[in-house]
């Protein structure tokens, strides 16, 4: 869910410097709305490059996601 709420933000504002206390409000499958912390949740994607699968990269990485 939260590739989901960062994929919507990138798609809405064309980039994914995100503001660290920005929450990303998205509409799950079962149609309930969710609240997500994108901007802390991005930060820690970051922080946490070189632990990431390869898949998780790529698809961080398709959305334009700066690693520095």
């Amino acid at each position: 869910m939260n590739y989901e709420a960062a994929k919507q933000f990138y798609e809405r504002e064309r980039h994914l410097q995100v503001p660290r206390k920005h929450v990303e409000r998205i509409v799950g499958e079962d149609q309930e709305k969710r609240e997500h912390k994108l901007g802390a949740w991005i930060g820690n994607q970051r922080s946490r490059a070189a632990t990431l699968t390869p898949e998780r990269v790529g698809l961080l990485s398709a959305i334009d996601m700066r690693w520095t």
